[in-house]
């Protein structure tokens, strides 16, 4: 049955406001208001790392009506800083072991609204871009609200990455497989998941940590995450990756770590109008000729045209052009904008870690040469 609740508001920084209800933690919110077009998978949209200091505002109408479980957590905890939705399904528990979305929400300290208009708040950030902005169940004037929207500190002013990132080394797995290092920038479970299944052995590392002490680990690779914010102001990753390039050690970049990569080897970043989120963006494989439908999280974008000439573009979004995936001409090193663990979405970009870890294979294998592109990578897809 559903229960009354509390008038609540979003304001914008440009002077628009939305009337909802509260639903989640009663509290106010602020953040970079975006949205995403994912159909499911919204418990692991609510705790992607990437997502810190965001509002997530859901395009699908009705969101949580199958609940929640331990099982589709991307992090230990949710990291978005408040949520927005047209309706929140008030339905029991569909399965056993689920719980409700609100009950899920209260206990994570996530303030929501729900009942507001997601389609022309959708439209708004599509035309005028992702915005600054507040959530209140506080009853107070629009202009305080929005000067309030107003003062929010940028993505670029705060430290997402060290909010998100481990504390201390932590180890995964024990195959037969190769040693992987994993920089945790925002590190989303599913890509550690995804190396242990072939069986690497994985030890995941803050994203503080130097090049030196990345390299006493003795890794046969290293993966570069996912992660929130701006990449250029990541003054200590980006020495980190550039250093490690220069020590030839295979580096497979994902998301953040894909932007960190090009800033590395002489390329730079710029701030996308919308960003790319949801799960049904489409991105060629310009190298086997394929098109998959991927997932996204990503506010940001690597300049092509700023890039070095010994980078290659890999991937491109049929979308909007932009620049999905890179390799280097000599290096071994690769990085994707995209999430290939696809979690929620379509997994047809799992090759990408048959191409990664295959190639740590062959050059434990002695063959001596790692090649930035994996001819066999059409088999694998």
């Amino acid at each position: 049955m559903r229960t009354s609740r509390r008038p609540a508001w979003l304001a914008l920084e440009d002077g628009a406001v939305y009337e909802g209800e509260a639903i989640g933690r009663a509290a106010d919110a602020w953040g970079e208001v975006v949205f995403t077009t994912v159909v499911t998978g919204y418990q692991e949209v609510l705790t992607d790392p990437s997502y810190r200091g965001q509002i997530v505002v859901f395009t699908q109408p009705l969101v949580g009506n199958y609940g929640t479980f331990p099982g589709a957590l991307e992090s230990s905890r949710a990291q978005v800083n408040g949520v927005i939705m047209r309706e929140l399904c008030d339905l029991p528990d569909a399965h056993p072991g689920a719980a409700r979305l609100e009950q899920w929400l209260v206990e994570q300290g996530i303030p929501g609204l729900s009942g507001v208009d997601t389609r022309a708040l959708t439209r708004r950030l599509r035309s005028r871009g992702a915005m600054r902005g507040v959530i209140s169940a506080q009853a107070r004037p629009a202009r305080e609200l929005i000067e309030a929207a107003r003062r929010v500190p940028g993505l670029s002013e705060q430290p997402l990455v060290e909010e998100v990132s481990a504390g201390e080394p932590y180890h995964v797995g024990t195959g037969p497989g190769p040693r992987v290092v994993v920089v945790d920038l925002g590190v989303k479970r599913h890509i550690v998941t995804h190396l242990v299944q072939r069986g690497c052995r994985v030890t995941v590392v803050p994203s503080r940590f130097t090049a030196g002490e990345i390299r006493a680990l003795h890794p046969d690779g290293v993966v570069l995450s996912n992660g929130p914010g701006d990449p250029a102001v990541l003054d200590g990753p980006i020495a980190t990756a550039r250093e490690l390039c220069s020590s030839g050690i295979p580096i497979f970049g994902i998301c953040l770590g894909h932007q960190i990569l090009a800033l590395a080897l002489g390329g730079s970043t710029y701030k996308l109008k919308f960003g790319h989120r949801g799960g049904n963006h489409p991105v060629k494989d310009l190298e086997t000729g394929r098109v998959f439908i991927t997932t996204h999280n990503h506010g940001y974008a690597v300049d092509e045209a700023q890039l070095p000439p010994d980078l290659i573009v890999t991937h491109r979004s049929l979308n909007d052009g932009t620049v999905e995936g890179l390799r280097h001409r000599s290096l071994p090193v690769w990085s994707v904008q995209y999430h290939p663990e696809a979690t929620p979405g379509p997994q047809e970009s799992a090759y990408l870690f048959d191409r990664f870890v295959g190639a740590l294979r062959r050059a434990a294998g002695g063959d001596g040469r790692l090649s930035g592109k994996d001819e066999s990578a059409g088999a694998l897809a």
